[in-house]
């Protein structure tokens, strides 16, 4: 499976120009490739009260169906996330969208520091296959609890798929997150942060990261804008647990309802 990793600055409120470069990247990916990741929120930016009424979208809102399109017409799989407004109530959402319409939705389950308040958590993990593999959906904060990503590895994910808006000076952080979660659940993990300047005069730490089941970092990106193809070798994740299976050989089971759907989504409820 083949993966472009694209790695922006963004304005935060300022949806029009967010998509604009959005929709951009999506008409430029290689003709070969399955699936482009963004970063967290990238659609709509990080939103503050005074905004998040008036800036947060629905998932069929109309910056969702541009992107909806843009998938369509390029035949590519698009993993990008926004404020949600679901009826008055706001969540950190990402979104994989196939040619074929919204595949998962996922909202982030562990706010940081300034989102309790603003936005809601999420209740669950997801799980959903495409294209032959089963992949799942975390943001930023989330990684940096073990729980996540096996939570999303118990639903039987092959690849994490993770949108970051991680800052100076924690770039650090989710370097060794991402490597650790795909490490300890014997799956590939990609992360795409993003950089530049924010509000609140924060600076954006970029390293995009893609990792092999092993552990073993495939790219990481510098601090700077753009775009990284990279090829995973979804045999290598047999390889990994050939030896040991961390999940065969377990000795505890996470709590939870486990949700079965007709259209092959897993879903974990937090308990």
């Amino acid at each position: 499976m083949k993966l472009e990793l694209v790695q922006l600055a963004a304005r935060d409120g300022d949806t029009g120009h967010n998509l604009q470069r959005i929709l951009k990247a999506i008409a430029t990916c290689a003709p070969d490739t399955d699936l482009v990741v963004f970063h967290e929120a990238q659609i709509t930016g990080f939103l503050e009260a005074d905004n998040i009424a008036s800036n947060a979208e629905p998932l069929d809102g109309p910056s969702v169906r541009a992107i909806q399109q843009a998938a369509r017409d390029c035949e590519v799989a698009v993993v990008v996330g926004l404020i949600e407004n679901d009826a008055g109530r706001f969540y950190n959402t990402t979104l994989f969208i196939a040619p074929e319409g919204i595949q998962a939705s996922y909202r982030k389950t562990h706010l940081w520091v300034g989102e309790p308040g603003l936005v809601e958590p999420g209740d669950r993990y997801v799980s959903f296959q495409w294209r032959g593999v089963r992949m799942g959906l975390l943001i930023c904060y989330d990684t940096e609890f073990p729980e996540t990503a096996r939570a999303v590895a118990e639903l039987g994910t092959e690849l994490l798929l993770v949108t970051d808006g991680n800052m100076e000076p924690y770039g650090h952080v989710h370097r060794t997150s991402i490597a650790a979660r795909a490490q300890e659940n014997q799956f590939f993990a990609v992360v795409v942060n993003r950089v530049g300047d924010g509000s609140d005069d924060l600076v954006f730490a970029g390293g995009s990261a893609a990792v092999d089941p092993f552990g073993h970092t495939l790219f990481e990106a510098g601090r700077g804008e753009c775009r990284h193809s990279v090829v995973l070798d979804l045999s290598q994740i047999a390889a990994a647990r050939a030896l040991y299976d961390y999940h065969r050989e377990k000795r505890f089971q996470l709590p939870g309802q486990r949700i079965e759907h007709a259209d092959g989504r897993r879903e974990l409820l937090i308990p």
